[in-house]
């Protein structure tokens, strides 16, 4: 029997793989992991044990534990970018007008 070749179709990103999933919450849930990134790479870059972690997070060793796991859902934005705070970060928060081919705004988290 002969194998049929078929070729899949590649639907570029839209940037959000929430969004390309088509996830009701696709704008939180991206910006919770870009967020969930930047914590993970500061708390790596520090060498900190998960207890030292929690510490400084005010929070339990196994809710780090589910952090550096990405299991964002028992976190909210706002308590990522309060983690961050207390990790010696700032967080700026720019409102500016959508862009022109856009009818909606968007949340963006560049960490510089």
């Amino acid at each position: 029997m002969e194998k049929r070749k078929t070729r899949a179709t590649i639907k570029p990103s839209c940037g959000n793989v929430f969004s390309d999933l088509k996830l009701d919450d696709a704008l939180e849930l991206d910006t919770k992991v870009r967020l969930a990134v930047e914590i993970n790479k500061i708390l790596e870059e520090r060498h900190l044990s998960q207890v030292s972690a929690a510490r400084m997070l005010g929070i339990t060793q196994p809710k780090v534990s589910v952090l550096k796991a990405f299991k964002l859902d028992g976190f909210s934005v706002e308590r990522l970018m309060h983690f961050l705070t207390a990790l010696g970060r700032d967080v700026e928060i720019r409102i500016m007008a959508a862009g022109r081919n856009r009818d909606s705004g968007r949340i963006y988290v560049d960490a510089a």
